[in-house]
């Protein structure tokens, strides 16, 4: 198992039951200090306050994870624009997960999710760090996931015409 005690995550979630499970989620894979709520303003002056390692954010209706996402890796005033982050949606649609790529989100949840996907999904972050990219019209992660040849390039092409 993954230490994850010397992490620290900020959660923007608006459904507090969801809230109450990552945090206990992340509690229970040994996150010491979590900071969470329901309001993207108030995220980001925490996340300017306090250094955090981690965020995960939710996309829905009520929240607009995708303004927040892209406060996080644009603003002037981030002190962070390369924290990774999760998003988590319920809406399963593949544009919405695109467009979370062109933001530069990290990873993505689709709810509802279980701890241990959520755990896979921060193992991924911390185990398999991709470069960050800033370039005209995109601030993120490499969309590209080197060491897993079977699902790019050549090899993917092979599967397909076998």
């Amino acid at each position: 198992m993954l230490n994850l005690s010397k992490y620290s995550i900020l959660i923007v979630e608006k459904n507090t039951l969801l809230c109450g499970v990552l945090i206990d989620v992340f509690g229970s894979v040994g996150v010491p200090t979590m900071l969470s709520t329901a309001d993207p303003e108030i995220a980001f002056d925490r996340f300017k306050a306090f250094p955090v390692d981690i965020v995960v954010s939710d996309w829905s209706p009520d929240l607009d994870g995708r303004a927040f996402l892209k406060r996080l890796r644009t603003d002037p005033d981030s002190p962070n624009p390369f924290v990774p982050v999760i998003i988590s949606t319920a809406n399963t649609k593949h544009r919405r997960d695109f467009t979370a790529w062109d933001l530069g989100k990290t990873e993505y949840l689709t709810k509802p999710v279980s701890g241990k996907v959520i755990y896979s999904r921060i193992v991924a972050m911390i185990g398999h760090d991709r470069p960050f990219i800033k370039a005209a019209g995109f601030v993120g992660p490499d969309r590209r996931r080197h060491g897993h040849e079977s699902s790019f390039g050549n090899g993917r092409r092979k599967a397909f015409n076998d």
